[in-house]
């Protein structure tokens, strides 16, 4: 027989969040989130999403044994903007047993057509700078810490519930090579044409003063995507101060135009194999290995990229890439692993293509009506 528990105390919320770091004991593909960081995103005290959010999380148990995990989200922001009236189901993970699976989605879709929901999707999280999608190709690439990995049989037990693709995000694994000369006087035209000014970072300082201007870009940039709502002031506020320690300057690029910025990239030396050493604890030996990662990289993550949708047709994007290239070589950095994008951004794609590149990764959002 299957229980269903609801997320309410502080013990359930760190039973949902440890459920994970069972379900996916041993495997070398997983990347284990901070713990604390997971349970302040459950909690209405320490999440800003839940101004703009409403969320309940339940537990899955099976002869004392939690056995999966789901959480129901209706983000009132988005469904303002979009003026649908969609849920999300968020942070589903399940041993492999339909039953369970068909009690924790139908405890999430009751909760969520009980608010006046004509639908639901997902796996989708409080805002997209949470992680998304249910990972449904590349699945013996070591994802990096801003994507997701799941079972296979993921994809079928969330299929059976009715569920039908709505989104794909692809991600690619690029190899760093040296810049071509065509593609340096390409960019270099691009800049002196539309008289672009290129911003590098030394220090930490220099770096802060911009993080602000760079949520409210995304704002901007990001303001078309779906699933996307624009960020508030506490949020950019709280996200700030959670990645300010680990960005590094050197790896951040900015472009300026008429002393406004237009467009910016957020590159990441790999934390994932750190992430997989600290087992979900900062303390008391989880940071020495984040410290270690962020030196001497092998592999670089692609964080965040942003184009002001006004200066989308200046190519942007090309010289972004290729300035953070040359901090990549220079720090002896061989691999980028992107963040996903829509399938649909063909021209997106393009970007890569000048660059020895594989597309090994797809994750999949779900629709289904209620």
């Amino acid at each position: 027989m299957v229980e269903i528990k609801e997320v309410v105390t502080k013990k359930d919320r760190k039973e949902f969040v440890d459920f994970q770091f069972d379900l996916y004991k041993g495997n070398n593909m997983w990347i284990p989130p901070m713990k604390k960081d997971e349970i302040k995103a459950l909690t209405p005290d320490t999440n800003p999403a839940f101004d703009f959010c409403d969320a309940k999380f339940w537990t899955a148990w099976k002869n004392s044994n939690c056995v999966g995990r789901i959480g129901a989200i209706i983000n009132k922001d988005y469904n303002k903007k979009t003026g649908i009236k969609m849920g999300r189901f968020t942070r589903f993970e399940v041993i492999e047993d339909k039953d369970v699976c068909r009690k924790l989605f139908e405890t999430a879709e009751n909760w969520i057509k009980e608010q006046g929901m004509a639908g639901v999707h997902g796996p989708l999280g409080f805002t997209n700078l949470d992680n998304q999608g249910l990972l449904i190709e590349g699945f013996n690439y070591l994802p990096s810490i801003a994507s997701v990995f799941h079972y296979p049989y993921m994809q079928k037990l969330i299929e059976d519930r009715g569920y039908i693709k709505e989104n794909d995000w692809v991600e690619y694994r690029l190899k760093v090579d040296e810049i071509p000369d065509k593609a340096l006087r390409l960019v270099d035209i691009i800049k002196k044409r539309n008289k672009l000014e290129v911003i590098h970072f030394k220090e930490k300082s220099e770096m802060k003063l911009y993080l602000n201007d760079v949520f409210h870009l995304l704002n901007r940039a990001f303001d078309e995507l779906p699933y996307v709502a624009p960020f508030s002031d506490k949020l950019i506020e709280s996200a700030t101060k959670k990645y300010v320690d680990v960005l590094q300057p050197e790896y951040i690029t900015v472009i300026k135009k008429d002393g406004t910025m237009v467009a910016f990239i957020v590159g990441m030396p790999s934390l994932s194999k750190a992430m997989q050493k600290a087992k979900g604890k900062l303390f008391p030996f989880g940071f020495i290995h984040i410290m270690k990662a962020l030196k001497n990289p092998e592999v670089m993550d692609l964080l965040l990229t942003g184009v002001d949708p006004h200066y989308q047709k200046l190519g942007l994007p090309a010289i972004l890439i290729s300035e953070l290239q040359g901090s990549m070589i220079e720090n002896g950095v061989k691999y980028v692993e992107t963040t996903g994008m829509f399938e649909t951004n063909l021209k997106g794609a393009t970007t890569w293509k000048n660059y020895d590149h594989i597309q090994h990764k797809r994750r999949r959002c779900f629709v289904k009506k209620l």
